[in-house]
């Protein structure tokens, strides 16, 4: 093919219904790790027969990832964990200002991540079986959680 003509090939194409982008809040929720995959597909568009779902959270001391939905005590588990990973008080933080669990919030959603993408086949999400979206809420008072969701089709 002509380089003109892959040019003008490539010019055709709607890049912007390739590209959805949404955003929205999720609900207020206490320190721990929250199952909030149901609470996301909520405020989604209808999805692309195939594509990919990136999601990005706007906040430094909260997280989001994926793992285990059926199990509840597994992010128990995860909230213990961190905990005795990044501790709250230590005598060496110098941003203290906000609160003994501002600090670690911001090391913990370093450690944990800030977006996660999911393969959509079928219009659905299809995360495995046992997986679900995880709300990482690392503050005592964190408030409602914004997320941007970009649709890739």
């Amino acid at each position: 093919m002509e380089k003109e003509n892959l040019f003008l090939t490539w010019s055709l194409i709607d890049f912007h219904k390739m590209i959805q982008q949404v955003e929205f809040s999720l609900s207020a929720k206490r320190r721990g790790f929250h199952l909030v995959t149901s609470e996301i597909e909520f405020h989604l568009p209808k999805l692309p027969e195939q594509g990919i779902l990136n999601l990005f959270i706007q906040h430094t001391s909260a997280a989001i990832t994926i793992n285990e939905n059926s199990d509840p005590t597994v992010r128990e588990d995860f909230e213990q964990s961190m905990n005795h990973l990044v501790k709250e008080d230590e005598p060496f933080y110098k941003h203290t200002l906000e609160g003994s669990d501002d600090m670690p919030a911001h090391i913990k959603s370093t450690l944990m991540g800030f977006s996660v993408s999911i393969p959509i086949t079928d219009s659905q999400l299809n995360l495995g079986i046992w997986q679900g979206v995880y709300l990482c809420e690392f503050r005592n008072q964190g408030g409602e959680r914004k997320l941007i969701a970009t649709i890739y089709s």
